[in-house]
């Protein structure tokens, strides 16, 4: 059921994520608020745990971005010559990308996601992105305007797979790049964000209520109208530290 009014109730709550088409829940046995105090930055009691939980959530918001506004087609920016080695710069001709592909495109509303990544020969820093729609290559070239692009649709999916398969598959692309920066110190440059999106495109969050945790997916699968796909529990995780959790997701087109 929907009971947006009392997200601390005790029972199963879950963070439905309707246009991505995903949920993630947890048990609460009681009222009482967990620590959440503030921990400074590199004073985690497990550094390496602190690290992969935030790269899982940086991968969640990825792939919901993604999923929700189908985001399926990869791109990727290089510069030609001795390439970049400025972070700052780089961020600044990417903003400009975008700001050219919008005006080449009529100005309307563009959802993107981009993420920078070094490169292996030295040669600097390159782009990726995700975009969902078509785009001429001559777009794409004449809006970047340092050296040379790349861009195609996901494809190599099961035989009648959507868009939705697509943007989740271009949304892994994407996460791979981004968990680089977590587990390589080198890759990332602090005081910078290891990706960004285009504003205003954030899926929208509900919030369901269940006193059991089939009731919670059953709840969600009459909201999205189809039984999940996928589905896991923390049950079936031997390293699970937390409280009770599920996560699911459902197909779409």
């Amino acid at each position: 059921m929907l009971d947006a009014t009392s997200p601390t109730a005790p029972g199963w709550h879950l963070s439905l994520y309707p246009a991505a088409l995903e949920g993630g829940g947890y048990f609460r046995a009681s009222i009482d608020r967990p620590d959440r105090s503030y921990v400074a930055r590199g004073m985690a009691a497990d550094p390496e745990r602190a690290a992969r939980e935030a790269g899982r959530r940086a991968r969640a918001k990825l792939r919901r971005y993604c999923t929700a506004n189908r985001l399926n087609r990869m791109g990727t920016l290089t510069y030609a010559g001795a390439g970049c080695h400025d972070p700052l710069q780089l961020r600044a001709d990417v903003g400009e990308f975008f700001r050219n592909l919008r005006t080449a495109l009529g100005d309307d509303p563009l959802p993107y996601v981009w993420v920078p990544e070094w490169h292996k020969s030295g040669h600097g820093l390159h782009v990726h992105f995700a975009v969902g729609k078509y785009i001429k290559r001559s777009v794409i070239e004449q809006a970047w305007g340092h050296g040379f692009v790349h861009i195609k649709l996901m494809g190599d999916l099961r035989a009648g797979a959507g868009v939705v398969e697509e943007a989740r598959k271009a949304a892994g692309y994407v996460s791979k790049y981004v968990a680089k920066t977590f587990a390589d110190p080198d890759a990332r440059v602090l005081g910078l964000h290891r990706y960004d999106v285009g504003q205003g495109f954030q899926p929208e969050k509900v919030h369901l209520w269940a006193p059991s945790s089939q009731g919670l997916l059953d709840a969600a699968s009459d909201a999205l109208g189809s039984m999940p796909q996928r589905v896991w529990h923390s049950g079936d995780s031997d390293d699970w530290e937390g409280p009770p959790a599920l996560w699911a997701q459902w197909g779409g087109r």
